[in-house]
């Protein structure tokens, strides 16, 4: 699977974050990574339906994500990771995702996402597929990982490397 196709979800990263307020916004590494993913925090789960199929999980710290939930409420104080944060959250998670998917409508694929699911805590996360891409950003001095799993027609299967 073309590489270029992976580049749309951290590019939304680096298109959204600056709408919302968060100008300091940096991709800082992109690796492969196995399915199965060691998180803590918060995580939020989009899947990707069409030509290509998988899922992207976006993952933070809890302050990270009142950090960001703060932004996106014009500033307001985020001191708990409440109702408010976890719907802040799961809409930037959905955001990011719509995002990523008009990147890949531009380059010829017909995808659509599906409702984010946020979870909370320490947990194993599972991708899609055996092979996944991760992609460290810096968003406002915290960390978010992007990763994504995807799978295009029978001829193209996995996507072997991030570089």
């Amino acid at each position: 699977m073309s590489r270029e196709y992976f580049s749309a979800f951290p590019n939304a990263v680096l298109n959204i974050m600056p709408q919302l307020g968060i100008v300091e916004v940096a991709q800082e590494a992109s690796k492969a990574c196995g399915k199965n993913i060691e998180a803590s925090g918060v995580a939020c789960i989009v899947g990707i339906l069409g030509d290509l199929t998988g899922n992207v999980i976006f993952s933070m710290s809890e302050e990270g994500a009142k950090g960001i939930a703060s932004a996106m409420m014009g500033g307001m104080e985020v001191l708990e990771f409440d109702e408010l944060t976890q719907s802040a959250i799961s809409e930037l998670s959905n955001m990011l995702a719509a995002n990523s998917c008009i990147g890949l409508s531009e380059m010829g694929l017909n995808v659509d996402i599906s409702t984010p699911t946020l979870m909370q805590g320490v947990f194993t996360l599972s991708c899609s597929y055996e092979n996944c891409a991760c992609f460290e950003m810096q968003v406002g001095g915290s960390r978010l990982d992007v990763y994504v799993s995807l799978e295009q027609g029978a001829q193209d299967k996995h996507f072997s490397s991030v570089g």
